[in-house]
Parts: structure tokens; C-alpha cells; sequence
């Protein structure tokens, strides 16, 4: 592994400037997965553009707006939040699944959003939890939601010179939770090749009000599935509602098969999977009422 240039700019407005203009830079906000892509010969940037030391990366900021979390923020930070994990606990838990003790110490939300691997585990929470992601550049800030930004496997919507800043996740309404679930073919530590993250709200009556589903690793990013919340709205998450929103994931995804998985498993998992995480975003919230 050879690099040519490493810099750790103060402010954003270097960062930008560091990272414009078709110079073969690339951001690092972790590490995690730029170093091991490095290592293995993936890629060979020019630059590596440091964002740790930049004030709005770090920032983590919960108040009764929701949560901004700073791109660079590591995942240890947040998972050790007790707050964070009781507002969202499905999120908490999905990013919590990325790596050992010591990638923990290092790695982001920020970095697992844009390393754009349609396994990644916190983007299906991510997504499910409603979140936005907050991004500067030459041509000034923006906002996009977290299911648009990435557009394929390793690519995503942030132009030339912008940087993803902040994300935020609005606070719940009352008697909200979320839950994320995986598969992996090993016990820890190893790479989804399914997830699926779901946010529910009841009313007093335990009806389904609102609900969002994601899911993750079948298919080129991770999917939101209208078609999987609007089965579960109206219900009391019976097991007509959650075999149908099941259903309506399977249908959403379109995977591959590799040495890890064959599609036709994929599709099968990822409807087991919504019907369990929907289940425990249910519990979360009786149990807590």
C-alpha cells in the first residue's frame, strides 16, 4: 500500500477544497474500509483527505429535533449513548454489528453510508429511522434522504468537492421503536447477506399508525419498501400483516447469488427477517408502555 499525499484539514471549507477538482482524492473518516480497499490494491487515491479533526464531522448533537450525528463520528461514541439507544434502538444495534471492539473505535455511520456496500448494516436503520443526510459543497449545503443517496454498489450522490457533513434522524413519535435484523453466514463479524430494518408507530389501541421498512444486501443499495410499511399500517401487526409485509420485501428485492448466498435463499430470508424485526420494534413498544 503506497499513498502519495495525507493531510488532516481544520475546517471544511479545506476539506472541500482538498477533495475538488478531479485530483484522485478521497475522504477518510474512519478508515475501516478505505485502509483494508487500500491494502488490497482496490484502490490507490493520490490523497487521502483526513475529516476527524473537522468540528461539524464530529459533532453529535440530541435534542428534541432528533439526533445530528457528525459523518466522522465513531460508531462507539453512539452505540455507548444511552439515550441514542433507547430512542433508537434498531439503529444503535445496526451500527453497533460493524466490526470488532477496535473498528468500533474508528468507523462511522458517515463512512458505512458512503462506502455504498449494499450490505452495509446501518443504512437499512438508517433509512427505516426516517434519516437525512446533510451535505456541503462548492455550490453550498443540501439535504438528502438517506434512501437516495446511494445509487449502486460503491457509488453515491455526493458530487465533486462535496462532503457528507451531518445525519439526522428526527426524534420518534410517541410509542415509536425500530429494530434491525441480519444474516450472516458465520457468528459475528461477518458481512449481512440480508438485512432488514423496520420503524413502527401504534396508537393506544396497538394499531399500526406509521411504519417504514428497509432492506438491505438484495439488491444494488439498500431498498425502502412502501409496499412491506402499507401492509403493516392499519394492523396490529397480526401474522396476516407481517406474512404480507414479508411478502412485499420479497417482491422489492432483486439479489445475486454468490459463494455466500443464492438469491432464491435471499428472497426467503429477507421476508423472515422484516417479520421478525417488525415483531420486536413491536414488543419494544408494549413493553414499554
Amino acid at each position: 500500500m503506497s499513498l502519495a499525499q495525507y493531510s488532516s484539514p481544520p475546517t471544511l471549507a479545506e476539506a472541500m477544497q482538498a477533495l475538488a477538482g478531479g485530483t484522485g482524492a478521497r475522504p477518510l473518516a474512519g478508515g475501516t474500509d478505505l485502509l483494508v480497499q487500500m491494502k488490497l490494491g482496490l484502490r490507490s487515491p493520490a490523497h487521502v483527505v483526513d475529516l476527524k479533526r473537522i468540528p461539524d464531522l464530529m459533532a453529535l448533537t440530541l435534542d428534541d429535533n432528533g439526533l445530528r450525528l457528525g459523518a466522522a463520528v465513531p460508531g462507539a461514541v453512539v452505540t455507548a449513548n444511552a439515550d441514542i439507544a433507547r430512542t433508537w434502538p434498531g439503529f444503535t444495534e445496526a451500527l453497533g454489528l460493524i466490526g470488532s471492539s477496535q473498528v468500533q473505535g474508528r468507523c462511522s455511520a458517515g463512512g458505512n453510508l458512503c462506502n455504498a456496500s449494499p450490505a452495509a448494516d446501518s443504512v437499512p436503520a438508517l433509512i427505516a429511522s426516517r434519516g437525512v443526510c446533510h451535505i456541503a459543497g462548492p455550490g453550498g449545503e443540501r439535504t438528502v434522504a438517506a434512501e437516495d443517496f446511494t445509487t449502486g454498489p460503491g457509488t453515491h450522490c455526493l458530487g465533486d468537492g462535496e462532503i457528507l457533513v451531518a445525519l439526522q434522524l428526527p426524534l420518534p413519535a410517541p410509542r415509536t421503536a425500530d429494530a434491525y435484523l441480519r444474516m450472516i453466514p458465520r457468528t459475528e463479524m461477518d458481512i449481512a447477506i440480508v438485512g432488514a430494518g423496520v420503524s413502527i408507530t401504534l396508537d393506544e389501541s396497538g394499531v399500526c399508525t406509521d411504519a417504514r421498512v428497509a432492506i438491505g444486501a438484495v439488491a444494488p443499495t439498500a431498498l425502502l419498501v412502501p409496499e412491506a410499511a402499507a401492509a403493516l399500517i392499519g394492523s396490529t401487526l397480526d401474522a396476516d400483516s407481517l406474512q404480507a409485509a414479508g411478502a412485499a420485501a420479497t417482491a422489492a428485492a432483486s439479489p445475486i447469488s454468490d459463494k455466500r448466498g443464492t438469491a432464491e435463499y435471499r428472497r426467503k430470508v429477507v421476508a423472515v427477517l422484516v417479520r421478525r424485526a417488525a415483531a420486536i420494534a413491536h414488543s419494544r413498544i408494549t413493553e414499554s408502555t
